[in-house]
C-alpha cells in the first residue's frame, strides 16, 4: 500500500510542503508506505488540448510529468496540498492536474477506486482554504477517486492550515486526522 503526497507549492520548504510531509509521516505511522513529490522547480508544461494521449495514454509533452504519472499509477492513495493563490490552487498544481487528463481518456479511468484527500494552506483562517479543497476534490472526482475529509470532530472538506503551520494547533489537528483517515481508507479499499 502506498500513499503519494504532492505539494503544489512553488516553495519547496513552505507551509504546504511541511503539511504534506507531516501527513505522510502520520500515514507511515499507520503502517502505509509513502512517497513525496514537490512541484517546486519542476518543468511542467501546460496541456494544449491536443488529445495526443487518447490512443497511447502518454503525453506528447516531454517534461517532468513522466515521473508524476508513474507515481500516480502505482499509488493507492493520493494526497494533494496547495497554498491558496487568489482563492484557488497554485498554477503549478493546476498545470499538473490538467496534464493528468491522460489518466482518464478513452473511457479508461486509471485511478478509479483509489482514495484521495486535500490539504490547503492560507494566510488566515478564512483565507480561501475551502475553495482550494473544492478545487482538489473536483479534480479527484473527475479521476473517479474516492474523496475523504478530515472527519470528526470537525469533518470539514479536508485539512486546512492558517498562517505558519507550526503555530496552527487546530490546523495541525486536521492534518493529522486527515492522514489517519486516509491511511484507514486505503487499507479498507485494498482489503487489509
Amino acid at each position: 500500500m502506498l500513499v503519494l503526497g504532492i505539494s503544489g507549492s512553488p516553495r519547496p520548504e513552505g507551509n504546504t510542503a511541511r503539511a504534506v510531509q507531516r501527513a505522510l509521516e502520520v500515514i507511515r505511522g499507520e503502517g502505509v508506505d509513502t512517497e513525496y513529490i514537490s512541484l517546486a522547480g519542476r518543468n511542467i508544461g501546460f496541456c494544449t488540448g491536443c488529445w495526443g494521449c487518447r490512443a497511447t495514454h502518454t503525453c506528447v509533452i516531454d517534461d517532468d510529468m513522466t515521473e508524476i504519472y508513474e507515481a500516480m499509477r502505482r499509488c493507492d492513495g493520493l494526497l494533494l496540498g496547495s497554498p491558496v493563490y487568489m482563492g484557488m490552487v497554485t498554477g503549478q498544481l493546476k498545470a499538473m492536474m490538467d496534464r493528468t487528463v491522460l489518466l482518464r481518456v478513452g473511457g479508461v479511468f486509471e485511478l478509479s477506486g483509489k482514495v484521495g484527500a486535500g490539504i490547503a494552506c492560507g494566510g488566515f483562517r478564512n483565507g480561501g482554504q475551502e475553495l482550494v479543497l473544492q478545487n482538489i476534490h473536483t479534480y479527484l472526482l473527475q479521476l473517479d477517486v474516492l474523496v475523504i475529509a478530515d472527519g470528526p470532530p470537525f469533518s470539514h472538506s479536508g485539512a486546512a492550515i492558517a498562517g505558519v503551520i507550526e503555530q496552527d494547533e487546530l490546523g495541525l489537528r486536521t492534518v493529522d486526522n486527515l492522514a489517519r483517515r486516509l491511511a484507514a481508507a486505503v487499507k479498507r479499499c485494498r482489503g487489509r
